[in-house]
């Protein structure tokens, strides 16, 4: 039934699909993306298409592939179908690295980056590592069982006559025998725990060179990490992981957001040392695909001009004749009018609503007009954003004649937060394991609060923690009060063990850091193994008058959302001054239960609701049989 116009026009006065909508996150990389017209820069999303074929075929080993555009022109958007077309196909992962932190620690970071990856469902919906797990016993013990049945059935039947660890000391000896190669037997091990449900978690914080507490490594007879030399370790375990992983499906590597200002400390860019990593793994993985993207100026002034420039373009751009990246292209009419109509449809759909033509409120021709200019992706969706509206303005009738004619300005910012707020929702458990980024959203929200009154506390300033030296990054700021009677530290902190341990060893030296109160935000338990976190805790607790403030995600997601808007801010075309006013509208910062605990009078008593060890990873449940299951355990 086709609605009425006046039905369809209220329907855009209250919803605009298009608003906030123009920079894709690597949440919708991963999760729900955004519409997407496959034929749009089709050559380029085909090329890694067909790489993944001729590796299939064993036509080719390892391929680069490196595309350039530029901003808004549609990298992410390109990997984002790059990834929901994998998902869809059994023999090809997705591994996916948008952030450089460290430049300094490359490899490290690159683990992560690996592990995290795997820990999210490919198209069996179980974590890849599963997936992996699952095909590493099926070749070792010559069957044919899903993951789910390992996880839900098989794994719970062999617990019953066998301890687990001793199921997995068989298993693990059964995978060497067919995997010689493999130096590093704790990967297979601690990759055949993921199927484990009571150890999945310390396994997958294992995989990331995590350090786990001493009690759970013997549990899972894996060894903690050192730190020694992290980078060496990183590299030697993400090329062995590689190689297990590529044995089974086609890993398809994509680092994207490469056009950043960091440097590193021997002087090179995130594009460069990427480069040289990318040129590294290429010439030790059996198989696979790198995709990268940046800017054309990234490629010709930082790429080109590396030492050794030839031999890190061959491996960059290996599948194009001239050694030349995959150019996308700007949008023509026929792009504009399909893309646009293509979120319609799916706007139309998700409201039930069908309008009165495919492309309303807009009209074809002006789209058309549109494509002689030879937009961006960005800019198109941008002047949809602005222009979504009636055809005939719809103007509301005063309840008498009294009553002054009034309309409703929405805020610029607030299309760009409700966008940022879902994604945000999307993403909430991989988000609360990253501490700098909480950090950061918390920092924005200090900032915004400096001169006003929160909990008996007039906030003066937000300060770096002196010295610098003796902190060692462990403690993240200090907020300063009541004509500096307030000295709070504040550090976010949800990693375990010796890092908990060290972080309150700062949070309680008060004499040290300037201190009147120690704060520690965190979401999770500490254990009762880890002895001196638990023994700086009670210090912190009970002696210091400090503070444990229980890091909960319902607080946190809008002061994360707003952060990602200040981020965006350019791309978004909006100023800090109309985010700070919308925070200030919204009172995002003064009103946030987490920050009014952090300024509170300390409880003296850890917080309630806090969640058990580990990442907060969803384990499938599946009803899956493989009854009578020996495989000669």
């Amino acid at each position: 039934m086709i609605a009425t116009t006046s039905t369809i026009d209220e329907l855009i006065i209250n919803q605009n699909p298009f608003a906030g909508h123009i920079v894709v996150r690597p949440q919708q990389i991963w999760g729900k993306s955004y519409p997407d017209v496959p034929l749009i820069n089709s050559h380029a999303s085909n090329a890694v298409f067909d790489a993944v074929e001729q590796i299939r075929k064993g036509k080719r080993e390892t391929v680069g592939i490196t595309i350039t555009a530029e901003k808004g022109l549609g990298k992410s958007h390109l990997i984002s179908r790059v990834r929901h077309r994998l998902e869809t196909e059994a023999d090809a992962l997705f591994i996916y690295m948008g952030k450089y932190d460290s430049l300094n620690q490359i490899k490290y970071q690159f683990l992560q980056a690996v592990a995290s990856s795997l820990r999210a469902f490919g198209g069996q919906q179980v974590m890849q590592w599963q997936e992996i797990a699952a095909a590493l016993i099926n070749e070792a013990k010559n069957c044919n069982y899903t993951p789910q049945q390992y996880i839900s059935n098989i794994y719970p039947n062999w617990s019953r006559k066998y301890s687990t660890k001793k199921i997995v000391d068989s298993l693990t000896q059964a995978v060497l025998k067919i995997k010689p190669d493999i130096t590093n037997h704790y990967i297979i091990r601690a990759i055949l725990w993921t199927l484990s449900t009571e150890h999945t978690h310390d396994a997958n914080y294992w995989l990331s060179g995590l350090e786990i507490t001493q009690t759970e490594a013997d549990t899972l007879g894996l060894p903690n990490p050192k730190n020694l030399d992290r980078e060496a370790e990183a590299l030697n375990n993400v090329r062995q992981i590689l190689d297990i992983t590529s044995h089974y499906k086609v890993p398809v590597i994509c680092f994207d957001e490469l056009d950043i200002a960091e440097i590193s400390d021997t002087g090179f860019t995130a594009a460069q040392v990427i480069a040289n990593l990318v040129k590294d793994l290429y010439n030790n993985l059996k198989r696979g695909v790198f995709l990268l993207t940046m800017y054309p100026e990234t490629w010709n002034e930082q790429i080109r001009t590396l030492p050794q420039a030839e031999a890190v373009v061959d491996r960059l751009a290996s599948e194009q004749a001239d050694r030349q990246p995959i150019a996308l292209k700007y949008l023509n009419s026929d792009d504009i009018v399909a893309l646009v109509n293509q979120w319609l449809q799916d706007f139309y759909k998700e409201h039930k609503q069908t309008p009165p033509r495919s492309l309303y409120p807009f009209n074809e021709t002006q789209l058309r007009e549109l494509g002689k200019s030879r937009p961006t992706v960005r800019s198109v969706l941008k002047w949809c954003a602005e222009n979504f509206a009636p055809n005939e303005p719809i103007i509301d009738k005063p309840t008498d004649s009294t009553t002054a004619w009034t309309s409703t300005t929405i805020h610029p910012v607030k299309p760009y937060f409700n966008s940022e707020l879902a994604n945000v929702e999307a993403s909430i458990d991989s988000l609360m394991e990253e501490e700098a980024t909480i950090t950061d959203a918390l920092l924005l929200a200090f900032n915004n609060l400096i001169g006003k009154t929160v909990e008996g506390v007039i906030i003066e300033s937000i300060e770096e923690v002196e010295p610098s030296a003796a902190n060692n990054g462990f403690m993240d700021f200090k907020i300063i009060g009541n004509k500096r009677k307030v000295r709070i530290g504040v550090d976010v902190v949800q990693q375990d063990y010796t890092v908990i341990g060290a972080a309150l060893g700062r949070l309680i030296d008060y004499r040290k850091f300037d201190l009147t109160r120690g704060c520690l935000v965190r979401s999770k338990k500490i254990s009762s193994t880890a002895v001196l976190a638990r023994k700086h805790l009670r210090i912190l607790l009970e002696q210091k008058g400090g503070e444990w403030v229980g890091l909960q995600s319902q607080d946190i997601k809008p002061l994360l959302a707003i952060l990602f808007v200040y981020y965006n801010r350019e791309s978004y075309e909006l100023t800090e001054e109309q985010i700070v006013e919308f925070i200030e509208q919204k009172q995002l910062a003064i009103n946030n239960p987490l920050i009014r605990e952090i300024l509170s009078d300390p409880s003296g008593q850890e917080p309630t609701n806090l969640t058990d060890d580990g990442l907060p990873i969803s384990i499938p449940r599946s009803v899956a049989t493989a009854d009578n299951i020996d495989l000669n355990l």
